[in-house]
């Protein structure tokens, strides 16, 4: 299981390019005198929902993975 710091990781280069959160909207620069926005809700943008395609948990730790089998297409093949 991930740490909670690798599970909400918001800059983590493997990161599905579908997975949306509220401050992905919000264009400024990080200031360590304000508290911070990260609310821990995430979305998927083929499922607007907090589930990814495959019914699985859509957040920074579940969906930075290439495994992951609807990482970067939305699309679940299901063998």
């Amino acid at each position: 299981m991930a740490s909670e710091v690798d599970r909400f990781d918001v800059k983590n280069p493997a990161l599905c390019p579908h997975l949306r959160w509220k401050g992905f909207f919000i264009d400024v620069e990080d200031d360590p005198s304000v508290p911070s926005m990260r609310s821990g809700h995430f979305w998927c943008v083929h499922t607007h929902n907090c589930l990814g395609p495959d019914r699985e948990l859509a957040e920074p730790g579940e969906c930075s993975s290439p495994e992951r089998s609807c990482y970067g297409t939305g699309v679940v093949s299901r063998a």
